[in-house]
């Protein structure tokens, strides 16, 4: 009997994943646990296994469609299963039938658009031809009606359209003329192009000498690449947005002495390897010092949501980590109550699977406050955005050399790391983040004993 198979609930955040690449096709014959395709949720990449045997009837979706959780994903059964049933609208000859080509596969999409299909609107794009158009600079909204699915553009649509020849612009079309070829963007027609072929066929030896000279159009703007902005990508960019605009955010600039900070790191560097400290970097010790100052401003270990102020016992302190899919905010939960060492590798574990895309979606949410360091990349000063609905998140800097007057008169050079706080001004005053900020520099300058605290 055929079955569907359905998009796990991956994390408890997580209420939608992207198809990033199907690994079945109709047809294959797949057994419990296979591999079913790659999926992209707004925090990590994970691949999705079967919860049945026996042979792929269906693919629901496209590769680049955003599935809900535990909506149909494929429908698996016996070969020439009829499963009219389980597709809405379709029939279980076209059902059970293997998609060998791409009108296979949008009839597919478009025959599971119950309850659960993403969009069914006449004239829109698959995500194939939507690719191939963007390649080759066609535009689809010129294709007056494509031969998918309720008029769907397909792929054959835009090689039909490629075939046709060089497109024109809107002004070429309204000029009107042709050219052999174009100069213009994916290879349109210009306006220049056209006046190019008109010298070369009018010209006379006469009035060679008075006419226009035809320049031949410029590379501009030059080559581009349009991209909908999706995943992880999406998501940063949704957040950052809301966050500056339902915050009250202002931003508080310190330095502190590093001295202490780089002796201390050099300290533990050397240190015996049975003691598990020796990998412990300086971005550990400043994650650190921030634990020990957070949980002394409950304000600060805190959320605003809906007007609800909320503040933490526990620190879940969240840091920015740069990964090949985007920036991910992988969360220590609790940790107010490690040690300088399990802090360290517990971070180190994060930022790893974060980093290779395997992290838990359920460690990338419920942080409390966040830290952001770009000392690494040698930035001096930055005002990092919120991470909402948290209500403060601290900027680390570069260590950088500064100049300095001696209590004797006399300038020199000290090793000084800054420091940018960002609170949410709707709760946290200026002076209880200048207070923050000096018991912070405090910790760093301080860090050995700090670290024993």
């Amino acid at each position: 009997m055929a079955t569907i198979v359905v998009m796990p609930q991956l994390g408890n955040s997580v209420e939608s994943c992207i198809i990033v690449e199907w690994s079945v096709k109709e047809g294959d014959t797949i057994s419990v646990d296979q591999t079913l395709c790659s999926i992209e949720t707004d925090k990590s990449t994970m691949e999705v296994p079967s919860t049945d045997a026996g042979t792929v009837l269906k693919l629901l979706w496209d590769e680049g469609d955003e599935v809900p959780v535990k909506d149909p994903l494929l429908i698996v059964g016996e070969p020439g299963e009829d499963i009219s049933g389980l597709v809405p609208g379709g029939s279980s000859e076209e059902a059970a039938a293997p998609a060998e080509a791409e009108e296979s596969s949008d009839t597919a999409a478009s025959a599971a658009t119950p309850s659960f299909a993403t969009t069914t609107a006449s004239g829109a794009v698959s995500p194939r031809a939507r690719s191939l158009a963007g390649a080759k600079g066609i535009d689809t909204s010129a294709i007056t009606e494509g031969s998918g699915p309720h008029g769907r553009v397909i792929e054959r649509d835009v090689q039909a359209a490629i075939a046709q020849g060089p497109a024109l612009t809107n002004a070429a079309r309204i000029q009107g003329g042709t050219a052999a070829e174009g100069t213009g963007i994916g290879g349109r027609v210009t306006t220049a192009d056209i006046a190019g072929q008109g010298a070369q066929t009018t010209e006379t030896p006469a009035a060679s000498s008075s006419a226009p000279v035809a320049i031949p159009a410029a590379d501009f703007p030059g080559a581009t690449e349009s991209t909908q902005l999706k995943g992880v990508r999406k998501v940063v960019a949704q957040r950052m947005m809301e966050s500056l605009a339902e915050t009250a955010q202002l931003s508080y600039t310190v330095s502190a002495k590093a001295e202490g900070l780089m002796a201390m790191r050099k300290k533990l560097k050397n240190s015996d390897e049975s003691l598990g400290l020796s990998k412990v970097t300086i971005g550990d010790l400043v994650g650190y010092a921030v634990v020990k100052t957070v949980a002394k401003y409950p304000a600060f270990n805190a959320t605003l949501e809906n007007g609800t102020f909320t503040k933490f016992e526990q620190v879940h302190l969240g840091f920015a980590a740069d990964t090949p899919r985007g920036l991910l905010v992988p969360v220590v939960r609790s940790a107010q109550a490690m040690t300088l060492k399990q802090f360290s590798a517990e971070s180190k574990r994060l930022a790893s699977e974060a980093i290779g895309g395997t992290i838990s979606p359920d460690y990338l949410s419920g942080g409390t406050f966040t830290v952001s360091n770009l000392g690494s990349f040698g930035v001096e000063t930055f005002t990092p955005i919120i991470n909402r609905p948290q209500v403060a998140i601290l900027g680390v800097a570069a260590v950088t050399p500064r100049p300095v007057v001696r209590p004797d008169g006399t300038v020199g050079v000290e090793q000084r790391i800054g420091f940018s706080l960002t609170a949410d001004h709707q709760v946290i005053d200026g002076a209880d983040a200048a207070r923050f900020l000096k018991d912070l520099v405090s910790a760093i300058e301080n860090i050995d004993v700090t670290v024993l605290a």
